[in-house]
């Protein structure tokens, strides 16, 4: 695949909104059969699976990225700490692993590669030792082998908003500030995978990447869903990074070492394949990190040694080797030769909510409970 340069993509950006104007006529008839869909699930004739356990689903309205898998980090750890087993359930987006259940990590060891699992439950897998991450295109079948199995007490459904069949007791639904609900029209006329309607699921709304350029932004965000959605709580969460990783390679192994995130070099070649590249870019600005290069691959991009040469010779071109990504870039790109390259990685964290936190202990225990 083909790598667009940050003008490109820019490009691209600029004219997703004729493309949206192209695709606005059939706008209302996938609106309609996603409303008739989720009115199937609530009159009972298609059936939604209950499990035995707490569900919390993280999900979001638009295409495209919002933070949600920091978020089903920061829970499955949240869960851990306090005395429980949380699995997280993944679709697995992109990753080749067909079955009806994929285990990605046991909890003990990593069985499937990011080519394999999907980057986002790979990156879970990485990230938290110890929990248990499945993936499946029915996730009820990975929900209930991860119960069975392995003993876990708490399902994290990543990206759930939209799988009605399995129920949940936790419904959260996220908006990157930035971004928002784009031009609230639904696809192929917005960013909108169903009616704005469908909100009327969510019982939490989350508000992601605040910082204080945007906090203004925040705030209309927070007046116009409370005004639509009065009796839905509402959390904000910050968004950035405070550790700075280099992973290089010798003899073969992977060396990952923490470095000040001030003592970066000057010639780095940034890169990325994720839904929302540009905020990507703005983070980084953000922390003072100035880039020679930045090169955009599509979301969820499987990196190849041409991609690597191509990296290269960019670096190459502007007197080094040394690049930036993310970590959902990173994991998919440790099974290849990196030679003597470079790769800085910032760990992005989301900012501590004690409200949330709370929020999301006391609606487990009352479930527990029962």
């Amino acid at each position: 695949m083909i790598s667009h340069s940050v003008k490109a993509r820019r490009w691209l950006e600029s004219h997703k909104r004729g493309l949206f104007v192209i695709g606005r006529p059939f706008s209302p008839f996938y609106s309609a059969l996603m409303m008739l869909r989720a009115r199937l699930y609530s009159y009972g004739a298609m059936p939604v699976h209950q499990l035995p356990v707490p569900v919390i689903s993280v999900g979001n309205l638009i295409m495209g990225g919002s933070g949600k898998t920091p978020l089903v980090i920061h829970l499955s750890g949240l869960l851990a700490d306090n005395g429980y087993a949380p699995a997280v359930v993944s679709r697995g987006y992109g990753g080749t692993a067909r079955s009806e259940v994929n285990i990605v990590s046991d909890g003990t060891t990593r069985l499937l590669s990011s080519a394999q699992a999907g980057d986002e439950p790979a990156l879970i897998a990485h990230h938290k030792k110890g929990i248990v991450v499945a993936t499946g295109r029915r996730r009820i079948h990975p929900c209930r082998a991860v119960i069975e199995r392995y003993g876990c007490d708490v399902i994290v459904l990543d990206d759930g908003f939209q799988h009605i069949s399995v129920g949940r007791d936790i419904n959260l639904v996220l908006f990157d500030i930035d971004f928002f609900a784009g031009n609230s029209r639904v696809f192929p006329g917005g960013d909108l995978r169903e009616p704005v309607s469908a909100l009327n699921r969510a019982d939490t709304f989350v508000l992601t990447g605040l910082h204080e350029q945007n906090r203004d932004r925040a705030e209309k965000c927070k007046t116009l869903l409370h005004k639509r959605f009065p009796n839905t709580a509402l959390f904000t969460l910050s968004a950035g990074f405070d550790e700075m990783y280099r992973y290089t390679q010798k003899d073969g192994e992977m060396v990952v070492e923490q470095v000040p995130s001030d003592s970066l070099p000057d010639d780095l070649v940034g890169f990325c394949g994720i839904a929302q590249p540009l905020r990507f870019e703005a983070m980084l600005a953000r922390n003072g990190i100035t880039l020679g290069k930045y090169i955009v691959f599509a979301d969820h991009h499987c990196y190849q040694h041409s991609d690597l040469a191509m990296l290269w010779e960019e670096a190459a071109n502007h007197r080094g080797a040394n690049f930036i990504t993310t970590e959902k870039d990173m994991v998919k790109l440790a099974d290849l030769n990196l030679g003597t390259a470079q790769f800085f990685v910032p760990r992005l964290k989301i900012g501590s909510s004690h409200a949330l936190d709370d929020y999301i202990l006391r609606m487990i225990a009352v479930r527990t409970s029962k």
